[in-house]
């Protein structure tokens, strides 16, 4: 079968990776791709949002399953343009991925099934939006309802934190993203990525990770897009995923069916653990950013028949298996991140950083120039490491790390702490 992946970042490489080992594969293509995933798969110059120019290279190519990466194809509908064409595609159809698209549905969604989540109220003016905060006080959440890369949520420990928030979204500061915006109660407890495959009615339950949103060490500075992750999470006990999949994710499915919007792909939820038990924070339709390559690691299955049983509602009678060693990646980005950040600078020492055992760089934005990998985004590589401790998979990330030849750029030193803390007995 050949397969096309669409995106160009960390996840896709570690999909990439992973959906090249799979004896099911007889060529692999990615649209756009990076320079790290030219190691595992033919790269295409194709714009992912131009849907009938993907339709046209799929049957050009005689491409028999699509897998797509980020999520604005997704809500855009790119899975359903491709299944009139007659092409499989792994991902929910538009209508379902407003699950992640608009954190307002997702939250009417909660609300009308009873599903555990903060507290919150939808607003589209700065004036009634800034009463609402006044009258709940801080800390409090504010969330941008569309797509923001990651960047759409302030966590505002301030009443002037969340005004100001406010005014930055419908300023236009996440252009048409901050149009509507969602206003949360504050959570206390600890973060938790939760993924299931879902065909439809079914849910198959991956394993859970934890990703490090600030930018910088001690979970300080702005929100990113993911600056590292480890697996597996010692708060998301067999007892609490089975909390997570009854009591969050299964009354989605099901509400979603009942709509008329069935959800297929993978569902990433993402939770705080709180003293009551799990609550969502939020849904994404997609594989997470960087929770996919420590995801991809430790699973022993091939991943191309999940898949394509999730896209052919076969996932009731589907198991997987996971290795039992941990997995941490660390991101490097480039100087600047979240903010601006130069491009075309020079990454050295790849190589001899991958010789370190355990270790394997996925690449999230590079470019390949001649005989040179350049830096080509402002999350760039994704260290990563396996060992038989979280501990372990740090120290064998953090040495890989220490090999890199890249001045112009950075990295947190701490990714993994909690469960290091654990590991520790402290």
């Amino acid at each position: 079968m050949n397969i096309l992946i669409l995106g160009g970042g960390g996840r896709e490489h570690a999909l990439a990776w992973k959906i090249a080992a799979s004896p099911l594969v007889e060529t692999l293509y990615c649209a756009p791709g990076n320079a790290g995933i030219a190691r595992e798969a033919t790269c295409v110059a194709l714009d992912i949002a131009d849907h009938a120019a993907i339709i046209a290279f799929c049957k050009e190519k005689n491409i028999g399953f699509v897998v797509v990466g980020p999520e604005a194809p997704l809500t855009a509908g790119i899975v359903d343009d491709l299944a009139k064409a007659g092409i499989k595609a792994f991902g929910p159809g538009k209508l379902a991925a407003r699950l992640e698209g608009s954190k307002g549905f997702t939250k009417d969604i909660c609300k009308a099934n009873n599903i555990p989540t903060a507290a919150y109220e939808r607003f589209t003016n700065a004036a009634t939006a800034k009463a609402y905060i006044a009258k709940q006080g801080a800390p409090i959440v504010i969330k941008a309802d569309g797509l923001a890369a990651g960047k759409g949520v302030v966590v505002a420990m301030t009443l002037a934190e969340a005004n100001d928030a406010i005014d930055m979204m419908f300023g236009g500061g996440l252009g048409d993203a901050g149009a509507e915006v969602v206003v949360e109660e504050f959570l206390e407890g600890e973060e938790a990525s939760f993924f299931v495959l879902s065909d439809g009615e079914n849910a198959l339950p991956l394993i859970s990770a934890q990703d490090h949103k600030r930018v910088f060490d001690g979970d300080k500075g702005p929100n990113t897009g993911g600056m590292g992750a480890y697996s597996p999470v010692a708060i998301m006990t067999p007892a609490m995923e089975k909390r997570a999949l009854d009591e969050i994710v299964l009354p989605t499915i099901r509400a979603m069916k009942a709509m008329g919007c069935p959800y297929k792909g993978v569902l990433f939820a993402g939770l705080m653990i709180t003293k009551d038990g799990p609550k969502l924070i939020e849904y994404n339709a997609r594989f997470g950013d960087p929770e996919t390559q420590v995801l991809m690691l430790r699973m022993q299955s091939d991943i191309v028949p999940a898949l394509i049983a999730s896209c052919d509602a076969q996932l009731k009678s589907f198991d997987l298996r996971w290795f039992k060693d941990a997995a941490l990646t660390v991101v490097m980005a480039a100087k600047g991140y979240p903010g601006n950040y130069e491009r075309g600078t020079e990454i050295k020492n790849l190589d001899a950083a991958e010789k370190i055992d355990g270790v394997e760089i996925f690449h999230a934005g590079t470019r390949a120039d001649g005989g040179r990998i350049l830096a080509n985004g402002g999350r760039v590589l994704n260290v990563s490491a396996q060992g038989s401790s979280v501990s372990e998979a740090q120290a064998r990330a953090y040495a890989a790390i220490d090999k890199i030849a890249w001045p112009e750029g950075f990295c947190r030193r701490d990714i993994g702490w909690q469960a290091i803390k654990r590991e520790k007995g402290a």
